[in-house]
């Protein structure tokens, strides 16, 4: 396993992390704490070394913050071992007149080193641009964090091309936190490209398709009820589940020639294909977090790369979970989560 840059920080990362979302939303019900903590340690154990939550992950049923607890709880005792990224939203508070946006941000981030029981975070994202902040105000503000060593680098979530130059031009992004995978390729047209020449890490959230790529889901699956996210996502509905079975065709082939999982393969296809890539999938099983560390280890040769592209780009991606769905239907059902 070979390690990755976190953008122009310098900061070593294992090439896949873990989203620690599923562990206090998002999936429906959610493990014990202690299996939880568990979880993250094997993780650990197993060699990653990169672990991301957010202020706002929890649910209806749990406090915010609840997930940067468990984090907090788990990493303690190695905090120094491990990179640790976690995001703010601007809150209506932050908007009052008079308000002081900066103490607003540092206010946030306090909270957050205090759940995470650190006196620093590694990564601080913009969970979402905000209509009401620039983002070069927003980029600003994140630069004195930076100077008075309270994080170490920042980022951005689901973020336009356009927006990031913006912000990297006042004070330089180190990670970009935007949906991709194999049925949404947005990225690969702007993003990509931009992160590259600047030396911006790509963190990859849903790398398998919200678990769609894994073969696992069927037109028959179903999703509980209750804060599971998989109710909302286009790909995951019966029709499209059927029309975009030619994409799990594909990975059933190559992942029984190279004696790997689909999941595997998902994320050996990104890591082959960009360098300053990094995906952070996320789960709530022990050995579906183990699963996906072991992608590192799923080596792609070049005309393997090749043939899996072209085989893929053969295909029609029905559904699209896209940046415009995400803002709107997605954020009104899971309250701004990912």
């Amino acid at each position: 396993m070979q390690k990755r840059i976190l953008g122009s920080s310098g900061i070593e990362i294992s090439p896949i992390g873990i989203g620690c979302m599923g562990f206090s939303h998002g999936y429906g019900q959610i493990p014990e704490q202690e299996y939880s903590i568990e979880a993250i340690r094997a993780a650990k154990d197993f060699g990653c070394n990169f672990f991301d939550t957010a202020e706002a992950y929890g649910s209806q049923l749990y406090h915010m913050g609840h997930n940067e607890e468990i984090l907090g709880e788990a990493v303690k005792d190695f905090r120094k071992e491990v990179v640790l990224a976690t995001k703010f939203h601007f809150a209506p508070e932050d908007y009052a007149p008079g308000a002081d946006r900066y103490e607003a941000v540092r206010g946030h981030l306090l909270r957050s080193l205090k759940r995470l029981q650190t006196d620093y975070v590694d990564l601080y994202y913009l969970h979402r641009v905000s209509a009401e902040v620039s983002v070069e105000e927003s980029a600003e503000i994140m630069g004195r964090l930076i100077q008075e060593g309270l994080i170490r680098g920042w980022g951005m979530s689901q973020v336009d091309v356009d927006t990031l130059a913006k912000a990297h031009a006042v004070t330089p992004v180190s990670a970009v936190q935007n949906l991709y995978n194999m049925l949404e390729r947005d990225c690969e047209q702007d993003i990509f490209p931009f992160c590259l020449e600047h030396k911006i890490c790509v963190v990859p959230f849903s790398p398998v398709a919200s678990g769609f790529l894994s073969g696992k889901i069927t037109a028959d699956t179903k999703f509980e009820k209750v804060d599971d996210v998989r109710n909302w996502v286009p790909q995951l509905s019966r029709e499209n589940i059927v029309s975009n079975q030619p994409v799990l065709d594909v990975l059933n082939r190559f992942s029984e020639e190279k004696g790997a999982t689909n999941a595997q393969i998902s994320m050996a296809w990104m890591l082959h294909k960009y360098e300053n890539c990094v995906p952070i999938p996320g789960s709530k099983n022990k050995e579906r977090i183990l699963e996906n560390l072991s992608s590192w280890n799923v080596t792609l040769t070049d005309g393997e790369f090749e043939a899996l592209e072209a085989a893929l780009n053969a295909c029609e991606i029905h559904g699209h979970r896209g940046h415009v769905e995400m803002e709107g239907i997605v954020r009104k059902n899971i309250n701004q989560n990912q």
